[in-house]
């Protein structure tokens, strides 16, 4: 997120990760980094020690889920899948601490670059050794993202005022003039998910494009692991082959979690504009996702 968590002062954030995982740290600087969870570099000497985040519960986690998948990313990293760059274990043992009702990890902090075209290769190379390795115990499983019901429920979002916001009267019309295509797209879905139920399921990292890697001075690493999940392949594959890398994907697989990016992100959205919104730099993001996602082929 590019701007700080407005319940959340620094003083707090710095408390909660000397308590919990160093004491040392002097201070924490917001991170204009991703969209969905906010981040934090935590200095100690003047240093950065660890990458801090804080991540939002429901729809899409829980406590226990998110606990699991980063229980499951050191163990990953324990079985020899050396690019898992897995989140710290607190002082009292877990991975995961609760602050604000969110859940706050921290990360070894490693200098690098993220972003820019994808490595076809590494990527293909990291995700076929991490779908070949045996799952940890526990991991959570995937289910939809998004309920059968969805576009039943936005007809109903959109048949109200949003806001008030900069966006609210803009994003509302966008979603409405496609609710026949959420309908289509939700129910096929929903017969892909069910069809998903008969595939080989296998760890899954379920974001693995170039934003979640990290190029350090000792190789290229996998980050970003509290979407670990079981799940068919696929789940991964699609971000191959949305870079134009072949894979050997089911393609009833791919676009069942095509479809589901697009269907989450647009639910993600329309309660963000049908809610009070400021217009700043996070919303203005959301609002061209928005109307990517509605728009796009």
């Amino acid at each position: 997120m590019r701007e700080p968590p407005p319940d959340l002062a620094d003083r707090d954030l710095l408390h909660a990760v000397r308590e919990h995982w160093d004491g040392d740290i002097a201070e924490v600087a917001h991170l204009p980094l991703g969209f969905g969870a906010h981040h934090w570099a935590a200095y100690g000497d003047a240093v950065p020690r660890l990458f801090v985040t804080l991540d939002g519960l429901a729809p899409h986690h829980s406590a226990e889920s998110l606990e699991a998948a980063y229980v499951g990313a050191p163990t990953l990293h324990d079985q020899g899948l050396a690019f898992v760059l897995a989140p710290l274990p607190a002082t009292g043992g877990a991975f995961t601490v609760p602050l604000r009702g969110r859940a706050l990890s921290c990360t070894p902090w490693v200098s690098g670059e993220s972003g820019g075209p994808l490595d076809g290769p590494w990527t293909s190379a990291a995700l076929a050794r991490l779908h070949a390795t045996t799952p940890p115990a526990g991991l959570p499983r995937w289910r939809p993202l998004v309920e059968s019901d969805f576009a039943e429920a936005t007809a109903a979002l959109v048949a109200r005022a949003w806001g008030p916001g900069p966006y609210a009267d803009t994003a509302r019309d966008a979603v409405r003039r496609h609710l026949a295509d959420l309908d289509r797209w939700t129910q096929r879905y929903h017969h892909l998910a069910e069809v998903a139920g008969g595939r080989a399921w296998v760890a899954t990292h379920g974001e693995p494009h170039s934003g979640n890697q990290l190029l350090a001075s000792h190789g290229r690493l996998l980050v970003d692991w509290e979407s670990l999940r079981l799940a068919p392949a696929e789940r991964d594959l699609r971000t191959l082959a949305d870079a134009g890398v072949a894979t050997e994907a089911d393609p009833e697989m791919l676009e069942l979690f095509d479809l589901e990016w697009r269907l989450d992100e647009i639910s993600q959205y329309a309660a963000r504009f049908a809610a009070p919104h400021p217009g700043g730099p996070d919303d203005e993001i959301a609002f061209g996702g928005l109307l990517d996602e509605l728009e796009r082929e």
